[in-house]
């Protein structure tokens, strides 16, 4: 079956790249819809596609599969309390406005006000819009009841906080759903949450599903909605995407924000703020991820102690958290003494790579990324890392080499 025009109206309509999740998972939507309308051959399901725009929402929600959890990425929502603490909200009745876009089945816009709400903003100085193109994901985040899978990593101190056991699973307290406007939208529409600016958006883990000039469009969409002193959130591998259009890194470990750069000649200075009514304190530990080639968040000063003597002085765990913490360069010695020390495997290589990527040294993070894959040539992480530094070197088709074999190591990948 031919899918080049089908992929075609995806990336028209909702800006996908099939190369992306490959073109073997839209062979599946497409067939799964096919079957559905009960019609003979793909011809048909053409006709019907392009005269029906809920046939095309129906191909839409067959393709989208949302990959969501609570604290996804912890370091970002740390980062998040942090930012809005020292920046006063740009709009003038004080209130914080936020985006999560797309915003999946709402575990990210939910973290999101989890973690201001711990960190001591009070509930009517915060407004979160969360947007996204499925009709059923955005249906099962307004019911709000989640399962094992949106619970990850060992420590959920904030479920006990937040949430209240129900038939199905947990569902966020009164006090964090109110805070949550969920809609559809496009992003690539341009007018994805109605009018008015943002100080943080998060779209992250999206960009990558893009080709170059969608993406484009798309960071200049956010740029847009962003206000002008705001804060966007993207993904581990979006990052060299936004350093290229020119937006500012705010140096923080593991966290993937960024700020509009200053115009020409202009310099951007941090001003003191009034604090929020009540006082902001450090977030409450969330969720490590669950990879662990991945650094993680190191936990809030009022974690367990244990936790901390519990993890070896050195080796990969004692890497991971000097990185958490911003000592790159520590770091990466202690990388290199637990290659040493126990061999070469292809969770430390990826980790330096990130460290070596994180001082901005691509061309060291690029071998690591190599020898990690070379080991394991499944290596997720490593393979997305990699794609993107050959992006940004202009290696188009080498990136989309490994774009296409980590699509395939996805759930319904080829």
């Amino acid at each position: 079956m031919d899918m080049t025009r089908f992929e075609q109206l995806l990336k028209q309509t909702m800006g996908l790249d099939a190369a992306s999740i490959g073109s073997a998972a839209v062979e599946r939507a497409v067939q799964e819809r096919l079957s559905a309308c009960g019609l003979a051959d793909a011809q048909a399901y053409w006709e019907r596609l392009c005269g029906s725009s809920v046939e095309l929402q129906e191909l839409i929600e067959a393709v989208v599969v949302p990959e969501t959890w609570f604290f996804r990425d912890p370091a970002a929502f740390v980062a998040l309390a942090r930012l809005a603490g020292e920046e006063a909200p740009a709009q003038a009745q004080g209130v914080l406005r936020l985006l999560s876009v797309p915003c999946a089945t709402g575990e990210e816009p939910y973290s999101m006000a989890m973690a201001l709400l711990d960190a001591g903003f009070p509930a009517n100085a915060l407004r979160i819009d969360a947007v996204d193109i499925s009709l059923r994901a955005l249906a099962r985040a307004q019911v709000a009841v989640y399962g094992r899978n949106s619970f990850r990593g060992s420590d959920l101190a904030f479920r006990d906080r937040h949430f209240i056991a129900t038939a199905g699973g947990h569902s966020p307290t009164e006090a964090v759903r109110g805070l949550v406007q969920f809609r559809p939208g496009n992003l690539l529409d341009g007018l994805v949450a109605g009018t008015g600016l943002y100080d943080v958006i998060f779209c992250r883990n999206v960009l990558i599903y893009f080709d170059r000039a969608t993406q484009d469009r798309a960071i200049a969409v956010l740029g847009r909605l962003l206000a002008p002193r705001g804060w966007l959130f993207v993904g581990p591998s979006e990052t060299a995407l936004l350093s290229d259009h020119g937006f500012v890194s705010a140096k923080l470990p593991l966290a993937f924000a960024f700020r509009k750069g200053p115009a020409p000649g202009s310099v951007i200075k941090l001003r003191a703020t009034p604090a929020p009514p009540r006082p902001v304190r450090a977030p409450a530990p969330v969720a490590a991820p669950p990879r662990p080639a991945r650094p993680r968040v190191a936990p809030p000063a009022t974690a367990p102690q244990a936790t901390v003597r519990a993890e070896a002085a050195t080796g990969i765990a004692h890497a991971q958290r000097l990185a958490d913490q911003g000592h790159l360069a520590e770091a990466a010695s202690h990388c290199e003494a637990h290659l040493r020390e126990h061999g070469p495997t292809a969770d430390a290589f990826n980790l330096l790579g990130l460290v070596r990527d994180a001082s901005g040294n691509t061309g060291d993070a690029a071998d690591q990324y190599r020898k990690a894959l070379y080991l394991n040539p499944n290596h997720h992480e490593a393979l997305i890392h990699l794609a993107l530094l050959l992006q940004k070197q202009g290696d188009a088709a080498g990136a989309r080499r490994l774009q296409q074999r980590a699509s395939r190591l996805q759930p319904g990948g080829a």
